[in-house]
């Protein structure tokens, strides 16, 4: 079964976007530097073909939609359907690379997307709804990738919400350092 894994980059300060996020940088101010580490080698190298290899399908929040589909120019995996959490719903996009993208609220668009990735993993883009999964106990898994960057302002990972994250496997040291983690369900229940 398809687990809901939050992917991010983190700066040592904690956030996953740089400050003054717009059109013009999508990442906000500084905030590419995050991921810096994907064109590296070794570990890094590693951790970003983890990632290619295990996405079935995104779930991504709006904002992030609206201000990555210039950049990407479709689906952010060539040919993965995208699941973005709106209330404003409409019809299906298709992207230029041949990935869709779907319209639908929380819970809906992780039914959805968990449908779709079949037996791989569904990714979540977006730090407002990564903490929307996870106050909801619907995120499983979290992967993060610790920049040796300060950004000193930005976009706080999980927007502010609370959760328990219980660390899997060992700290793997590249540029960055990539951490694992399972969400504490509730006591004594875990993912």
């Amino acid at each position: 079964m398809s687990r809901v894994v939050l992917d991010v980059s983190m700066s040592l300060d904690g956030f996953t976007a740089g400050p003054n996020v717009r059109d013009e940088e999508p990442m906000g101010d500084g905030g590419e530097r995050l991921h810096e580490w994907m064109a590296g080698d070794g570990a890094d190298a590693r951790a970003f073909e983890e990632v290619n290899a295990i996405v079935g399908a995104t779930v991504i929040g709006r904002r992030t939609f609206d201000l990555g589909l210039g950049p990407w120019g479709g689906t952010p995996w060539p040919g993965v359907p995208g699941f973005v959490v709106t209330r404003r719903t409409r019809g299906d996009l298709l992207g230029d690379n041949g990935g869709t993208f779907a319209f639908d609220g929380l819970e809906a668009s992780v039914r959805r997307a968990k449908e779709a990735a079949g037996d791989k993993d569904v990714l979540v883009m977006g730090a407002d709804v990564a903490g929307q999964l996870l106050e909801a106990r619907l995120l499983d898994e979290v992967h993060l990738h610790l920049a040796p960057v300060v950004l000193g302002q930005g976009t706080g990972l999980f927007a502010g919400r609370l959760g328990e994250l219980i660390p899997v496997g060992e700290p793997v040291a590249g540029v960055a350092t990539h951490l694992r983690y399972r969400v504490r369900r509730a006591a004594g229940r875990d993912a």
